[in-house]
């Protein structure tokens, strides 16, 4: 019987390259046909693609494999939903028309077998990082995204293209833990903690999976990322864990 929620986040398709993006959408694949007979609602919190964005009549071709299975879910009745990150901010229409997904744009608040989640791709939260927080208003203004839709979508994603290539994934930066003082998301959720109760913050982004207890009833959980750790969450009614697929 379906009853569980899977959490996934940072599969950075199209990122370092064709090659490499296409072993890793078959393992993302191999990992939605093991937990579709289980899986009631499947979030994918951002960063799904190293890049998107949608013309009105065109949209960046490539892994078809990954966007059929997820059509086939949702026609098996599995709820998904698509969370806005930083390198995928430009989706638009396309997932919802074509593959019945539910887009969101910045936070979700929800409650589940009574347990309330916040959850957010994790991109302009915290302390710090003001120059990107900067950045990210520009690229989210309707103006800014009409004024890129003119120009031509070979010119447009080359250089979408060349932008990814400086992202802090493809400087290949390992990501370590150093303190709860200094993981920016787990700050921003002891703020949010003082105003309002949530049993669980789960974010993408950092790029490194952990599993931080906030207090006595709340944790904080990243989720990480598919080109390092295959990692993800499941929560099964009664508890969320943090686990990996075909980890070695």
């Amino acid at each position: 019987m379906k009853k569980n929620i899977y959490f996934a986040s940072d599969f950075h398709l199209g990122s370092p390259d064709h090659a490499e993006s296409r072993l890793r959408e078959d393992r993302i694949v191999r990992w939605l046909n093991s937990i579709e007979s289980t899986c009631s609602e499947l979030f994918l919190m951002g960063d799904t693609f190293d890049f998107w964005f949608e013309y009105r009549t065109v949209v960046p071709k490539g892994f078809i494999r990954l966007q059929g299975k997820l059509a086939a879910m949702t026609d098996a009745g599995i709820k998904i939903y698509f969370f806005k990150g930083n390198h995928d901010m430009w989706v638009k229409t396309y997932f919802t028309e074509e593959m019945g997904i539910e887009i969101v744009s910045d936070e979700m608040v929800m409650e589940r077998s009574g347990k309330r989640f916040f959850l957010h791709h994790g991109d302009g939260l915290g302390p710090g990082d003001n120059k990107y927080k900067i950045l990210r208003k520009i690229f989210r203004n309707p103006v800014c995204q009409w004024l890129f839709a003119l120009v031509p979508p070979r010119i447009g994603l080359g250089i979408a293209t060349w932008w990814s290539g400086k992202s802090r994934l493809a400087s290949s930066k390992e990501e370590v833990f150093e303190s709860v003082e200094k993981e920016w998301l787990a700050v921003y959720a002891r703020e949010l903690l003082q105003e309002q109760h949530y049993d669980y913050f789960i974010f993408g982004h950092r790029h490194l999976p952990l599993s931080i207890d906030l207090d006595s009833k709340s944790k904080y959980i990243n989720i990480g990322e598919w080109i390092n750790f295959n990692s993800y969450a499941v929560f099964d009614g009664n508890d969320l864990s943090l686990n990996y697929f075909e980890k070695n």
